[in-house]
C-alpha cells in the first residue's frame, strides 16, 4: 500500500477515524533470533524450535511481544506520515500497550493508524495514535496500543 501524507493542518479533522493500513511483514526466526541476541531474552519459546514443537502450546517458537510493539515505528515509517515543517520526530511514549495474541514465527502483521488525539503546540505537535497490530489470518490482533510521537518544528 502507498504511504498516506497527511497535511498537519487535516490532523483535527481525522481524530477518531483510521487513517492508514500498512502492508505484512513477516516475522522470520531469523527476526526472532536476533531480537533475542539485541535484548537478551533467549527463553526458549522464542529461539528453542524443537523443544517449542514439544513443549508449547502453540507448537511453534512465538516471537517475543516487545519484538511486535517495536515494529510499530518500521510500520509508522512505511504506512503514514503528518507533512510539515519538522526537524524531527520522537517516539514519545505509550500510554497503553496489550499483547492479546502470540505471533508465532513465520507469521505476518501489519498496522492499523487511528488518530486518537493531536494537539498543536508552539514547538511542533503531538500525535495519540491508536494502533491495532493485525496477526494475520487470526481473529485477535497481536498487539493493542495507545502510542504517542511528537514533532518538533
Amino acid at each position: 500500500m502507498a504511504k498516506r501524507e497527511i497535511p498537519v493542518e487535516e490532523m483535527k479533522a481525522l481524530v477518531g477515524r483510521e487513517v492508514a493500513v500498512g502492508d505484512w511483514i513477516e516475522i522470520s526466526q531469523e527476526r526472532i533470533d536476533r531480537f533475542a541476541d539485541a535484548t537478551e531474552d533467549h527463553q526458549w519459546i522464542h529461539v528453542d524450535s524443537e523443544r517449542a514443537a514439544r513443549e508449547s502450546p502453540f507448537k511453534t517458537t512465538i516471537g517475543h511481544g516487545f519484538l511486535s510493539l517495536s515494529m510499530l515505528s518500521k510500520m509508522s515509517y512505511d504506512t503514514v506520515r503528518v507533512k510539515g515543517k519538522f526537524k524531527m520526530g520522537i517516539n514519545y511514549g505509550l500510554n497503553r500497550v496489550r499483547f492479546p495474541a502470540p505471533v508465532p514465527a513465520g507469521s505476518k502483521l501489519r498496522g492499523r493508524f487511528t488518530v486518537q488525539a493531536f494537539d498543536e503546540r508552539d514547538w511542533g505537535i503531538q500525535t495519540t495514535w491508536g494502533i491495532t497490530v493485525e496477526l494475520e489470518g487470526s481473529p485477535k490482533p497481536c498487539v493493542a496500543a495507545e502510542w504517542v510521537t511528537r514533532a518538533y518544528y
